[in-house]
C-alpha cells in the first residue's frame, strides 16, 4: 500500500520557493520563487538579492532614505531572478510559485516569458499601486493568479 501523507504538488513547489527565500540576505523581506513546467519539473528557482558581481556587504539594504542608499535601487526580485536563471529554453506554459505577490515590474517579465499561472503565498501589499498594476496586467494578458492555500503541514529539515 502506498503512502497517503505525501506532499501535494502545490505544497512541494511552494516549499521549494520558501526554501529558496532563505538564501536572501534582505533583513526585512525574504522572497523565493520556483518555476515549474507542464510536466511538474522545476525549471528555475530564485530569491531576492543583489545582482551577480555586486558584493552583498558593499550594497545598501535599507528601506528608507535617499533612493540611491536603499535596497530598492539594486535588489533583483525573486521572480526575475528565477526567470533569468532558468535552465530550460522556454517558460511558455509554466507556473510560477512565489512567496509574495509580484510587483508590476516582475509582472511584465512574467507575462513576456510566457508563464501562464502565478501561485502566490502572501499579498501583503495588495493595496499598493505596483501590485494593482500587476493585477491589471495579469488580467489583460490572461495570466491566472491564485493564492496558495496553506495546508498547515509543518516539516522539519535538518541541514
Amino acid at each position: 500500500m502506498k503512502r497517503t501523507d505525501y506532499l501535494s504538488w502545490d505544497e512541494y513547489f511552494m516549499g521549494v520557493a520558501k526554501l529558496s527565500a532563505q538564501r536572501s540576505k534582505d533583513n526585512n523581506t525574504q522572497v523565493g520563487a520556483c518555476i515549474v513546467n507542464e510536466e511538474n519539473k522545476i525549471v528555475a528557482v530564485g530569491y531576492n538579492g543583489m545582482p551577480i558581481g555586486c558584493n552583498d556587504d558593499d550594497m545598501p539594504w535599507e528601506r528608507t532614505g535617499d533612493f540611491m542608499n536603499t535596497k530598492y535601487a539594486y535588489v533583483c526580485h525573486a521572480e526575475l531572478n528565477a526567470i533569468l536563471n532558468r535552465n530550460d529554453g522556454s517558460l511558455k506554459g509554466c507556473r510560477l510559485y512565489v512567496t509574495l505577490y509580484p510587483c508590476n515590474e516582475c509582472a511584465k517579465a512574467i507575462i513576456q516569458s510566457g508563464i501562464r499561472e502565478v501561485i502566490y503565498g502572501d499579498n501583503k501589499y495588495a493595496d499598493a499601486d505596483n501590485t494593482r498594476a500587476a493585477q491589471m496586467m495579469f488580467r489583460h494578458a490572461g495570466v491566472e493568479t491564485r493564492a496558495y492555500k496553506a495546508s498547515g503541514r509543518e516539516l522539519t529539515i535538518t541541514l
